[in-house]
């Protein structure tokens, strides 16, 4: 599933991070290629998403887990916008295990938006 942030005249921060946010922990999950988030994430944010799926293979390989997808409910979203063309916010997910909570900085990029910054705590 791709992230439905999408179309150049989407202004919606919420549905943009909230979707954002299940892309990434499917990405680190193993069930989403890193690759469909490259057209909506910076260069920087990309290279550190591909240390993170590394660094979560290794560790199911190491437990002999599987790729499993998880499953997530959105719970609360909170957004500010800091400067014109940049919006701040916080994801709070909720998943089987435990809760956590992503950063994202969303910067705008001629029409759309892109990720400059992504915190899975």
């Amino acid at each position: 599933m791709e992230p439905r942030v999408s179309e150049p005249h989407d202004t919606e921060p919420q549905g943009i991070l909230e979707s954002l946010t299940l892309s990434v922990l499917e990405v680190l999950a193993g069930v989403r290629d890193l690759d469909q988030m490259a057209r909506w994430v910076s260069e920087d944010v990309y290279r550190h998403l591909m240390q993170r799926v590394v660094l979560s293979a290794r560790a199911r390989q190491v437990k002999g887990e599987r790729f499993i997808r998880p499953t997530f409910t959105i719970g609360r979203t909170v957004h500010s916008e800091p400067a014109p063309g940049i919006i701040e916010g916080v994801v709070i997910v909720h998943g089987k295990a435990r809760t956590r909570a992503v950063a994202l900085r969303l910067e705008r990029l001629e029409s759309r938006w892109r990720a400059s910054a992504i915190n899975v705590l």
